[in-house]
């Protein structure tokens, strides 16, 4: 038994293992402000200091992207469109993919620098692009933090550069960054680790992301990070396992490789202790509808969102309830459009719902098609 304990203390002398980063009273020690959320729910699995008002750097740059992919899916922005470099946007400081003035660069040029290489000069370039001035993009960003209902956010420019009145928190961080993986296109620039822009032309250039943890970190795949004199260094980081997405915001670090072991401590903490219970996937078909009076046989009735419980990994597996609500269907309706829910029970009490959507436009039929479709199944039922 002695020679056991021996054996084993020679052990973890060679390979310590580190017990320390499941225990939540050790996280985060150096930061000055941080969050750890479940990414489908939102919910706070630790937090330190998360409505303190800070500057957050590049971190700035998600609400800009937020609303630069919102373009992209209503089609009034383009991957392929060319966007001219303005003098402006090449005279910014701090990070750059160096544009020069009148430079024609492609929308996904623009986005991979901004994503990956954090470049303010780029970020510019699309924000004039969408709105004329960055001032106005500013009002446009201010306008979606103030529609996401967060409290302690301000911005002044579209790139985290340091200003008065310039701020936000790590809550408010971790809901902008949860609404940006609703735009699920951004995992793939934020995920990638290296890659070119002006692939095509003599001044080639090389794009690296400065968020390290997509290349050592399991899971991870994104999302931003930042650094500035008053921000110090500061990064929104999401990794992926199983079913269980998680969003960590860490802001205030004073040191870079600090700031990235504790963002690893903080999703450690959240891989080990917690699980998620994926009851239905995002666009699971729930129901199959006949609408009267409607140009489509057979309609689907899906769900607008992943409908997931979290719970411990220490608990014992649950059962649950469902049911499913669906709302009187007035035509012409649009895909998308919310027409029920889904009610998960545990215990007799709703614990969880998601709204139940159309997956395709449905209008009302032509009314000599109606009249054709009747008198067919009229025949049908009588001689068949």
């Amino acid at each position: 038994m002695k020679k056991f304990i021996v054996i084993l203390f020679l052990i973890l002398c060679v390979f310590p293992i580190n017990v320390f980063a499941l225990d939540d009273q050790t996280l985060l020690k150096n930061a000055k402000s941080g969050i750890l959320i479940e990414a489908s729910t939102g919910e706070i699995l630790y937090e330190k200091n998360k409505d303190m008002r800070l500057s957050i750097a590049s971190l700035t740059k998600m609400v800009a992207q937020i609303i630069i992919l919102e373009k992209i899916e209503d089609g009034s922005l383009k991957w392929d469109e060319t966007v001219v470099t303005s003098a402006n946007a090449a005279g910014m400081g701090g990070t750059q993919i160096w544009l020069t003035a009148g430079e024609r660069m492609s929308v996904e040029d623009l986005f991979k620098g901004m994503t990956m290489a954090s470049a303010n000069d780029a970020t510019v370039a699309l924000a004039e692009r969408i709105a004329g001035t960055e001032s106005a993009f500013v009002k446009l960003m201010n306008d979606k933090v103030k529609e996401l209902g967060l409290k302690n956010t301000e911005f002044k420019n579209c790139t985290g550069l340091d200003e008065d009145g310039h701020f936000s928190s790590a809550y408010d961080v971790a809901m902008i960054a949860k609404e940006l993986l609703n735009h699920e296109e951004i995992l793939k620039f934020s995920s990638v680790y290296e890659d070119y822009i002006r692939k095509d032309t003599p001044n080639k250039y090389w794009v690296v992301n400065t968020n390290k943890l997509v290349r050592f970190y399991e899971g991870a795949d994104g999302l931003k990070t930042g650094f500035t004199d008053d921000a110090l260094y500061t990064i929104t980081a999401t990794a992926k396992r199983d079913n269980l997405r998680l969003i960590a915001v860490v802001l205030g670090e004073s040191v870079s490789k600090v700031r990235n072991q504790e963002t690893m401590d903080l999703l450690d903490y959240g891989f080990n202790t917690y699980k998620v219970d994926l009851i239905k996937e995002k666009g699971s078909v729930i129901k199959q509808l006949s609408i009267d009076k409607s140009d489509k046989s057979n309609v689907s009735i899906i769900t607008k969102d992943n409908l997931s419980i979290l719970n411990k990994k220490s608990d014992a597996s649950i059962n649950y309830d469902t049911k499913v609500t669906v709302n009187e269907i007035k035509l012409p309706i649009k895909k998308g459009s919310v027409v029920g829910k889904l009610d998960v029970f545990y215990n007799n009490k709703i614990i969880k719902s998601t709204d139940l959507i159309i997956d395709e436009d449905v209008n009302k039929i032509n009314f000599f098609v109606y009249l054709y479709n009747n008198i067919k199944d009229v025949i049908n039922g009588e001689f068949f």
